[in-house]
């Protein structure tokens, strides 16, 4: 049960209720949709992480999810693996995510792309031998993408956590 109501998307602007309407209504967005600058502004983020850069979707998908995972957040646990499942991670990737370490389903990239996201949530910053790696492995502008979608995760989870949002089916909030 959330620690406090959901916004009602009747009471809402126009703006907010178009904008929660293209997120199908889901309980994160009506919690959010309290403030609605700060809701559609992290609609904006959270629209080009996902949809306008050129990070490599399996591996965003993998990251966030991993991030939901360490930072013991189901609604973002379940909201990503379905996504990653849209974009191409498999049923294996998925399952092994909590041990990403010592499965073999996951390629070079992919792995590194899960170190980073490790330690920068674990982390102060990531080592400099994890950095290196992946920074070798991405364009600097895909790099740029998978820590700020890792930092936008990490917020993004402790505001579900915070609020202790309700999880929904995700087929009603997932396409």
């Amino acid at each position: 049960m959330a620690r406090i109501d959901y916004s009602d998307p009747a009471k809402a602007s126009p703006r907010t209720r178009e904008i929660l309407d293209k997120n199908r209504n889901a309980n994160i967005f009506r919690m959010m949709a309290h403030s609605p600058s700060y809701f559609e502004q992290y609609c904006r983020l959270g629209g080009a992480i996902r949809h306008k850069g050129e990070l490599d979707p399996v591996v965003r998908e993998l990251a966030i999810t991993r991030t939901g995972i360490l930072c013991e957040a189901p609604y973002e646990i379940v909201a990503h693996k379905r996504i990653g499942k849209n974009v191409g991670v498999t049923d294996e990737q998925n399952a092994a995510l909590e041990d990403w370490q010592s499965a073999t389903c996951f390629n070079e990239v992919q792995r590194a792309a899960l170190a980073f996201t490790d330690e920068i949530v674990k982390l102060k910053k990531p080592t400099d031998a994890t950095f290196k790696t992946i920074a070798a492995k991405l364009t600097p502008a895909a790099l740029i993408e998978l820590q700020l979608s890792v930092g936008f995760y990490i917020m993004t989870s402790k505001f579900l956590e915070t609020f202790e949002i309700d999880l929904q089916p995700v087929t009603e909030v997932v396409s």
